[in-house]
């Protein structure tokens, strides 16, 4: 049964949600968590089969509790992530609701803290944490309409080759998650085609060390803002297969077209921007200037790890870069599915406060919102450039619990001295 009261409300159970609960009760703040589904739900049901983790298990965790089932060079499944996370819920006894949806928080009656309406019934609270995520809902640009023969689905839909139809697939967004569906389809022996935007493609490991860990060492994890230009650049990187660097030409080696960013269509015709060249040279210079940046840190630090020469050899072009597809018809190419591998939006459509920006972003200071008694987390780049990341949240809600225990300690001494 839900509390009446209580001073803060998490709204969301994932690694977010859970992180901001451990600090909480670390700093004495009687709170409860709202889970629309179950722990960590997205991991579960929203995610495709053969989901693996982006981060080696050694980083992708919180401090002090390391995954049961999984080697830490190793990287976890999307199964034993939410296990992970079911795990340290009890570990740290959560006071989580599961099945209960946040549909309305405003402000309570008098100005002062808030009304949270529920599937449930209703709480009052002085404080309240979004704890929901950056992957709320799936984005598939209006580029193609309604076809006849061709499914079009986002990634969040898509679990496996064979829930499929037969026939050739289109994968739109080169990101993490496009290039690892794109590679499981081709595997399974499926025509595929890939349209690539603008990206960064990090190595996934150099010099004997994963890349989490020199983005640590480099300084880069920590990062207050993105590089300008870069705050919505794509990241090409891969836990699938035990690990192996993202590399657009080797895809194409195996038989995957490649095309260009997907920018319309026209009767039975898809038509792409002619960038596939540029969008891939400006993916080796990032790949390559991190490669130099480890080097020249290697040998400042006068580190033993051992030199990776060929790391820095960039393969020659395949036949779909020195000559560009600019346009596929659908029909002709046998394609029966669009993967729209395009990312999500943010959906703070219950939480009705005045803390957002005209294109609908949340306004805040690391995660401390403009409006007194409202916190975000697990936000991108919401202090810094691994905010997002399981980690990240876990740095984030100790300094947002701490400023809530502050925002509360002044009514605590005064009930204090009331009833002293």
């Amino acid at each position: 049964m839900l509390p009446e009261k209580t001073d803060t409300v998490v709204v969301g159970g994932g690694q977010a949600g859970l992180a901001m609960s451990a600090h909480l009760s670390a700093c004495g703040v009687p709170h409860v968590i709202l889970e629309r589904a179950r722990i960590a739900e997205r991991w579960r049901t929203e995610r495709w089969d053969s989901l693996v983790a982006n981060g080696p298990a050694w980083h992708d965790r919180f401090p002090g509790k390391v995954f049961a089932d999984t080697a830490p060079d190793a990287f976890a499944t999307k199964h034993s992530v939410a296990s992970y996370f079911e795990d340290f819920a009890q570990q740290i006894e959560a006071p989580i609701h599961c099945g209960v949806e946040v549909r309305h928080v405003r402000h309570g009656g008098g100005g002062t803290g808030f009304r949270v309406e529920t599937s449930k019934g209703t709480i009052e609270a002085q404080n309240i944490v979004a704890a929901t995520g950056p992957f709320q809902t799936p984005v598939i640009p209006p580029v193609l309409p309604a076809l006849d023969g061709v499914t079009q689905m986002h990634s969040s839909a898509y679990r496996n080759p064979d829930q499929l139809e037969p026939g050739a697939v289109m994968v739109v967004g080169a990101g993490s998650s496009g290039t690892q569906i794109a590679s499981e389809l081709q595997r399974a022996g499926r025509r595929v085609y890939l349209s690539v935007g603008p990206h960064d493609r990090p190595p996934r490991r150099y010099r004997g060390r994963d890349f989490c860990w020199w983005l640590g060492v480099l300084g880069k994890w920590q990062a207050k803002t993105p590089p300008a230009g870069k705050a919505h650049v794509t990241i090409a990187v891969s836990g699938a297969n035990g690990g192996e660097t993202v590399d657009f030409r080797r895809l194409a080696d195996t038989g995957i077209t490649l095309v260009g960013r997907t920018r319309g269509y026209d009767d039975g015709v898809v038509r792409f921007n002619d960038d596939l060249v540029a969008n891939i040279a400006a993916g080796d210079a990032n790949y390559l200037s991190l490669l130099q940046e480890a080097d020249d840190y290697a040998e400042r630090e006068k580190l033993d790890l051992p030199a990776e020469p060929e790391a820095h050899v960039i393969p020659s072009d395949p036949e779909c870069l020195t000559n560009p597809i600019l346009s596929l018809d659908l029909t002709e190419a046998g394609i029966t599915t669009v993967i729209w591998a395009t990312g999500f939006s943010q959906d703070f459509s219950w939480l009705h406060v005045d803390t957002f920006a005209p294109n609908g972003k949340p306004q805040h200071d690391r995660g401390v919102a403009s409006v007194p008694g409202v916190y975000f987390i697990g936000l991108p780049w919401l202090s810094m450039r691994g905010s997002a990341f399981i980690w990240g949240v876990w740095v984030d809600a100790q300094h947002i619990a701490q400023h809530i225990a502050d925002r509360l300690a002044p009514a605590v001494e005064q009930a204090a001295h009331a009833n002293g």
